[in-house]
Formats: C-alpha cells, sequence, structure tokens
C-alpha cells in the first residue's frame, strides 16, 4: 500500500470518527424544533446547571444537545440552518483540530456550534480573524445566535482603551485578531498593575483563516519595543555604501533562499571605507548587522511585494494576502534600512521589551482549533508545532470546477499577451472573472493592461484593501473583471446568479503560481462554490520568480527555442509542483528554526511571568524577600572566592569591599568574624544579617506599607532587567550565525548562552532588590492647609479629618547606583522636593 493510500485511509477513519460523534446531534433536532423561543433560551442556563452540579461531567458530553440547540437558534435568527457536513466541521473544532472546508461551506456558521457548546464553561471562547472587518462583522452577525441563547459577545479592536479591552474579554465570547490578542497578551505582562491587565483564562481559541495566521504570519513574531538611541545616519551611511557596490564582484545574490552575502572584494571595500582592519571582530557587529541589512533592503526586498512606500512612511505587505500589515514593522533595523533605501523619514531603531512567536502564544491556550479551506498541505506542520490533526470535511454539493492544465510561456510579455486574449474572449460573453496577482506590484501591472484594452476592471491589493469586501463581494456579477492579490477579501464568498451559472460561472485566472500550493488552491478555490459551475487556468511564464529559483537551465533553453509559443503539459505541472514543494520546506524550517530559538526564551519567559503574577495578585510577597536575599549572597560569595592550599576559599576583605557600604554599613562584619567559615557557611551568616537589618526596617512601617514598598520594588527591578534581558537576547540572536563559520551548532550556542544570561539576570535582580529595599525611604506628607478662597469653596466634611493624603517611597540616592524612581501608590502624584 503507498503512502497517499494510507493517507487516505486514515483521513477517511478519522471522518468515520467524527460522523459517529455528531449523530447525536440530528436525534435531538425534532426535539429542539418543537420548543417555543423562551424554552430554547433556557437550554443554556440548563446545560450550565448541569456542568456546576456534577463536576464528572464534561463539555464534551453536552455536545449533542447543545450543538442540536445552536443549530436551532441559527434558523430562527439568522435563517440559516447548518447541514450536516457544517455539524461534522463544528465537531472536529470541539476536538481541538483543523477543519478543512472548500470555500463558501459555511466555515464561519460551523464555528457557531463549538463556540457556543465551549462558552457553555464560563471560562471564554476567542474566535481569531485575520483583520478587524472580519472580527467585527462576525459578531454582529454570528453574535445575533449567541445573544438569542443568552451568551453574551465582545470584539476586541486595536483602537479600544483598556477598559473597552477588559469588557470585551469578559464576554463569554470574543471575536479579536490575532495580532491585537498576541500583543494584549504581552501589555498584560508588562502591566504594573491588576487593573492595567485585560485578558482573562486563554481557555480556548477558535482561528479563522488557521493556515494564514499559523502558518504563514508564524514568521514574523510579535515584538514590542522602545526607542534605542540610534541615529539614522548610520543606516543613511551603509545605505550610500551599499548602492556603490557591485553585483557578483562584491556580493552574490542567492536567489533560492533569499540571501545577500559579501564577497572578499566587499570586504575589503568595507574595511577600507570604514576604517577597520577587521569587520569580524567582536567590535565591530553592529557595522557587520548593519551593512547586512542594507544588502538586505537594497536586494532582496521589493517594493511593491514586501513593503510599499506611502507619504513618508513604510507599510509591510502580507505576502500571502496582499493586506498591509498595519502598525507592524521589520526588526532588528531591516526597517531603517528600507527607510533609507527609499528615501522615506528614517525612524529611530528600537529595542526589544516583550516578544513572543505566534506559535508560542497560540499553544499557551488549553485547546486551540483552526478552520481553513486549504490546510492539508501543512499537515506535517500542524501536527509538529500545534499538535492538531487536519480533518478534510466533505463538500455539501460535488465540485464541478473545471481547473484547466497550466499554460507555461518563454517570456512574461507572452504570458501576459495570451492571458489578455482570454480575458477580451470570456468578457465579451459576459462571464466574470477573478484575476489572481502574487504581489502589488504585478496587479499593477495587469491594471495597466486591462486598462490599455478598455477593459473596465476593480483592482484589490494592498492600496485600497478597505474596500475588499464589496469588491469581492460583486466580483461573481456578469461581466466583472476583479484584478485580486492572492487571498485579499478571504472571509467574503463570491456569489452568482442562476445567468452566470449558464455562461460557465466564475473564471479564476493566475498570472503565476505561488510559492504555497494552498495559496494557488485557496485562489481557486473562490470559484464553484456549493455546486456552482466554475473554471480556474495559472498563467505561467519562466521569467516568473518560482521558475528563476528552481528552473534549470535546459528549461530556460528550451523555452529560448519555442518562442512565444506555451507548452501545456503535465510535466511541467508536476515540476512546477517539486518547486512548490521545495519552496514549502525552506519556509517550514525558517518557521521551524524561528520557533526553536523562541522555545529557548520561551521557558525563560514562562518563569518571568509567573513572578510577575505572584507579584501582582499576591497580597503580600513578603516571603520572597529572604530569596532574594539568598540569591544575592550566594551570587557575591562565589564572586569572591579564591584557591589557597588546593581548594576554594571566600576572600573575606574583597568581599566586605563589595558589601559594604554598597548594601551594609561599614563594620557591620568585620574580616575576622567570616575568616575561617567555608562558603556555604558564610552565605548563611550575611543573609542572616539581611534578613535581621531588613526585619528591623520593615517593622517602622505599617504591613500595607511595607506589602506595597516590597511589591513596588520588585516589580521595578524585576521588569527593568528583564526588558534589558530580551534586547540582550534578541542581539545575541542576530549575530548568533556568525558561530556556523567555527563549526559550532548556532542554536545550541544561543541555549547554552542564553541560560548563562538569564542566571545572571536573576542575580542582577536579586542584587537591585537587595539594594534597593535597603535605601528605600518612606516620606509621609502631611496635607497642606487651604487658602480661605479654596476653603469656601470646599463642601463641608462630617466626621473625623482625613488621615494624612500621601505616602510615597522613594529612594536614598548614593554615588554610581542606579535607584528606582519614586514608587507611587496609585493615583498619587510624585513629591516635589
Amino acid at each position: 500500500m503507498g503512502f497517499l493510500d494510507k493517507l487516505f485511509r486514515i483521513d477517511a477513519r478519522s471522518f468515520n470518527k467524527i460522523q459517529k460523534r455528531a449523530r447525536g446531534v440530528f436525534e435531538y433536532e425534532e426535539k429542539m424544533r418543537e420548543m417555543s423561543d423562551d424554552e430554547l433560551r433556557g437550554e443554556t442556563p440548563k446545560f450550565k446547571k448541569m456542568l456546576a452540579d456534577n463536576p464528572e461531567l464534561t463539555i464534551d458530553d453536552l455536545l449533542p444537545e447543545a450543538y442540536a440547540a445552536c443549530r436551532e437558534a441559527a434558523k430562527r435568527v439568522i435563517g440559516q440552518f447548518p447541514y450536516p457536513v457544517q455539524v461534522f466541521g463544528a465537531t472536529v473544532l470541539n476536538e481541538g483540530d483543523v477543519a478543512e472546508m472548500k470555500t463558501g461551506e459555511g466555515k464561519t456558521l460551523t464555528a457557531t456550534m463549538a463556540v457556543y457548546l465551549n462558552a457553555l464553561s464560563g471560562k471564554g471562547v476567542h474566535v481569531v480573524t485575520v483583520n478587524e472587518y472580519l472580527a467585527q462583522r462576525d459578531a454582529e452577525w454570528m453574535g445575533q445566535i449567541y445573544r438569542f441563547l443568552g451568551c453574551s459577545v465582545g470584539v476586541n479592536l486595536r483602537e479600544k482603551d483598556t477598559k473597552a479591552k477588559q469588557e470585551a474579554y469578559q464576554c463569554d465570547i470574543t471575536y479579536t485578531t490575532n495580532s491585537e490578542v498576541g500583543f494584549d497578551y504581552l501589555r498584560d505582562n508588562m502591566a504594573t498593575s491588576t487593573d492595567r491587565r485585560v485578558l482573562r483564562n486563554l481557555s480556548y481559541a477558535i482561528v479563522d483563516e488557521a493556515d494564514s495566521i499559523l502558518i504563514d504570519e508564524s514568521r514574523t513574531p510579535l515584538i514590542i519595543s522602545g526607542g534605542s538611541g540610534i541615529t539614522a545616519n548610520s543606516y543613511l551611511t551603509a545605505d550610500r555604501f551599499v548602492k556603490a557596490l557591485k553585483k557578483d564582484v562584491d556580493f552574490t545574490i542567492d536567489i533560492k533562499k533569499k540571501l545577500c552575502n559579501l564577497t572578499d572584494s566587499g570586504v575589503d571595500k568595507v574595511q577600507k571605507a570604514f576604517g577597520v582592519t577587521n569587520m569580524f571582530d567582536p567590535q565591530y557587529s553592529d557595522l557587520v548587522h548593519r551593512i547586512h541589512q542594507a544588502l538586505k533592503a537594497n536586494f532582496i526586498m521589493k517594493k511593491d511585494v514586501e513593503y510599499m512606500v506611502s507619504g513618508d512612511e513604510i507599510f509591510l505587505i502580507d505576502s500571502f494576502t496582499g493586506r498591509v500589515l498595519k502598525g507592524r514593522e521589520y526588526s532588528d533595523g531591516l526597517n531603517q534600512a528600507i527607510q533609507a533605501k527609499e528615501h522615506v523619514k528614517v525612524k529611530p531603531e528600537t529595542i526589544t521589551m516583550a516578544t513572543i512567536t505566534y506559535q508560542n502564544f497560540f499553544r499557551l491556550y488549553d485547546k486551540l482549533a483552526g478552520m481553513t479551506g486549504t490546510a492539508k498541505t501543512e499537515e506535517e506542520e500542524f501536527r509538529d508545532i500545534y499538535n492538531m490533526r487536519v480533518i478534510v470535511i466533505p463538500t455539501n454539493r460535488p465540485v464541478i470546477r473545471f481547473d484547466d492544465t497550466d499554460l507555461v510561456f518563454g517570456s512574461e510579455k507572452a504570458k501576459y499577451n495570451a492571458l489578455l486574449k482570454d480575458v477580451e474572449t470570456r468578457h465579451a460573453k459576459g462571464q466574470p472573472m477573478l484575476i489572481g496577482t502574487p504581489s502589488v506590484e504585478k496587479s499593477e501591472i495587469v491594471d495597466a493592461l486591462l486598462t490599455k484594452a478598455n477593459l473596465p476592471h476593480e483592482v484589490l491589493n494592498a492600496k485600497n484593501h478597505e474596500r475588499e469586501a464589496a469588491i469581492i463581494a460583486k466580483a461573481g456579477e456578469k461581466g466583472a473583471i476583479t484584478i485580486a492579490t492572492n487571498m485579499a477579501g478571504r472571509g467574503t464568498d463570491i456569489k452568482i446568479t442562476d445567468e452566470v451559472k449558464k455562461l460557465g460561472g466564475l473564471a479564476v485566472l493566475g498570472t503565476e503560481r505561488h510559492e504555497a500550493r494552498r495559496i494557488d488552491n485557496q485562489l481557486r478555490g473562490r470559484s464553484g462554490r456549493q455546486g456552482d459551475p466554475g473554471y480556474s487556468r495559472f498563467y505561467v511564464s519562466i521569467e516568473d520568480e518560482l521558475m528563476q529559483r528552481f528552473a534549470s537551465p535546459s528549461l530556460f533553453k528550451m523555452f529560448d527555442q519555442m518562442g512565444d509559443e506555451p507548452l501545456e503539459s503535465k510535466t511541467m505541472t508536476n515540476l512546477i509542483t517539486s518547486a512548490q514543494k521545495k519552496v514549502e520546506g525552506q519556509n517550514f524550517d525558517t518557521r521551524k528554526s524561528l520557533l526553536d530559538y523562541d522555545d529557548v526564551l520561551s521557558n525563560q519567559r514562562k518563569i518571568m511571568y509567573k513572578t510577575r503574577d505572584k507579584i501582582l495578585y499576591s497580597p503580600s510577597i513578603q516571603d520572597t524577600i529572604h530569596g532574594y536575599f539568598s540569591k544575592f549572597t550566594t551570587a557575591s560569595v562565589n564572586s569572591h572566592l579564591k584557591m589557597a592550599e588546593g581548594e576554594k576559599v571566600v576572600d573575606g576583605k574583597a568581599l566586605l569591599d563589595y558589601l559594604c557600604p554598597r548594601y551594609l554599613p561599614v563594620d557591620r562584619i568585620k574580616v575576622e568574624d567570616i575568616d575561617s567559615m567555608p562558603p556555604a557557611d558564610i552565605i548563611n551568616f550575611i543573609t542572616t544579617i539581611f534578613d535581621h537589618d531588613y526585619a528591623k526596617k520593615r517593622a517602622q512601617w505599617s504591613n500595607e506599607l511595607a506589602d506595597y514598598v516590597e511589591k513596588t520594588v520588585v516589580l521595578q527591578m524585576t521588569d527593568r532587567n528583564w526588558t534589558r534581558h530580551i534586547d540582550t537576547m534578541s542581539k545575541l540572536r542576530e549575530a548568533i550565525y556568525l558561530r556556523s563559520y567555527a563549526n559550532t551548532d548556532p542554536l545550541q550556542s544561543y541555549t547554552n548562552e542564553g541560560y548563562d544570561l538569564f542566571e545572571k539576570m536573576l542575580e542582577q535582580i536579586a542584587s537591585d532588590i537587595t539594594s534597593a529595599l535597603f535605601r528605600v525611604q518612606v516620606q509621609v506628607q502631611q496635607p497642606t492647609a487651604p487658602s480661605p478662597a479654596e476653603a469656601a469653596n470646599q463642601p463641608e466634611q462630617a466626621g473625623p479629618a482625613p488621615l494624612p493624603n500621601k505616602e510615597e517611597v522613594g529612594p536614598n540616592k548614593p554615588q554610581e547606583e542606579e535607584a528606582p524612581s519614586y514608587v507611587k501608590r496609585p493615583g498619587e502624584d510624585k513629591n516635589q522636593e
């Protein structure tokens, strides 16, 4: 039995299990239909009571009845009754897997059953979409069903403030975009008080367009950054320098891997231009980094493909959907290098303050599910990264769309001429067409071509994505011609009339093959929904990027001899598919590598976020203070060891010179007190002194104030050092690839050095906390008497005089030591000295 046969049998077996689990839903159909509206609404509190009264009962036990209730509610509220295949899809979603359902099969409605069922737990359900338009549309549209059943629905938008976001996340069901929920998670773990946090449990999420969010967008991590103070001149200088270099003399370009590297000649020119003898010396790592980013910006990154220029700004383009990625920037100085290249204002480079990959963020959910039209080709990645199976759900009606063989040309000019003839022929009879392009740049070429031919058309690309839904919804009308970058307009069905069906349905014409097969399948899938007729064909040229990267020299030679005649053969189609598989493999390796590196930081992030949660949510952290004193003392003693008579002993004088007066008063400990002690005993001795002295100081404060001081100081020192550590790890990640030249595994080096850096950071946190707690001073400011005029305008107060209105914590700064800023009680102003 071949591999494909085994795969199909596994799929069939998985789908049969889903059908069995969903069978009970149809048995409740008649019961739900006979209920009144009030009785149907009453099912929700009944289900919740069943879960509360019986701890052994699970959400899965309620699936048949809850799904049946949701189906009936959908029919009554929005006039749509989920088909059996949609029930099967919803069952897959509840299992925590990916449901692959073809375009037009009603994924949005499918999700409602799984969303409703899991909302009954009271832990909150997140429905994650690719953009805010879809989040708002679906929350309003499907929200009617949930509200009818007594569930609250919220929408999380970027523009909302903290209070509005909190309200959205407190709802039973929250619609949000992937980037916004990810950034909310990072911001929550930078918040300095619990009332600034917005998220609650990460319990269950359904990701719409799962391949786009969980696969494509996972190549770019989420980053919150702050200014670094590096000037724009360094980028401008690097940009001018690389523009003067000669291709294949001073640098080479690897088209397949999209890399640009200096040759020996290029290295010599860098060293001469910048006056350095060895540019690979660690002290010049910033220079090397900026030169490489300038090379990448100028010779790899393409305008209107990876990014676009609007006004005096650079905007990133999602290469898979053609949409502008609002608020997103390239990190590591690449954004600044592109700004220098395009002669727009160069913004200051940033330092990384918080970061996480989409893979590690979405793996934080207790249960994660996804739905999309195309995921099967990426099943290995879904399994490896997210532990999710991909279950293919059959279409409600058979697909009768005709997918024609690719036409392959020897030049782009010949390809576009043939495409134009096909468009003119189909337009003459009124058949609507959707022309798919891989980038904004290519969409503008086709736009100019059709404009010159006086063919009326609409253009949907990253430059006018606000009109996405309106344009795509009309793409199936008679005579309509729509040019769209890749999958712009995803989430909106293209419906056709009976008249258009007689004309052959919607014709999808691709201007070149995408690097991922599923993107081609998504484009094809816009036609032939729900058993409609349709047609699809790709026009390919040997000059297309995919062919340039993987076609053999003999193939180029063959097309040179053919002239403008197209080649139409299964062999060519197989060759293109083979090239796509290679790129998919490379992209998977890129995403896996990003995840491998982030996994190192992820373990550290879990420790630090757990620490922050304890600080924020515990009424008191007094029990942790001894641990900080102990860790600091241990690190201090270990850093002052010396060898004497073959064994390690503590250099008592050096240790006390370090501790006094920075951490302890002079003469608090004498050298003779510790001279004869082994290191372990010295650690215990000094830690006990710290505990004793701090207990005396703490006794001067009320318990409430002491808890406040400790939480404020510990949180400040933790955040300050954690932020520095993240940026250090980010810079280590940028430079670590150079280790491969020394036959060292970069990932292993990153892991080892990252661990060492993390341990040093924890020691520094303990040091800073110890120092700050012994230097911190409490100041109680007495209220000032109001002037007669002010007193006259104040309302009379009954009862005793108010307590002192302000208690502040501030440091007594010694020289050199960086002390915490004044820490204020919530809502109070900083004391003006």
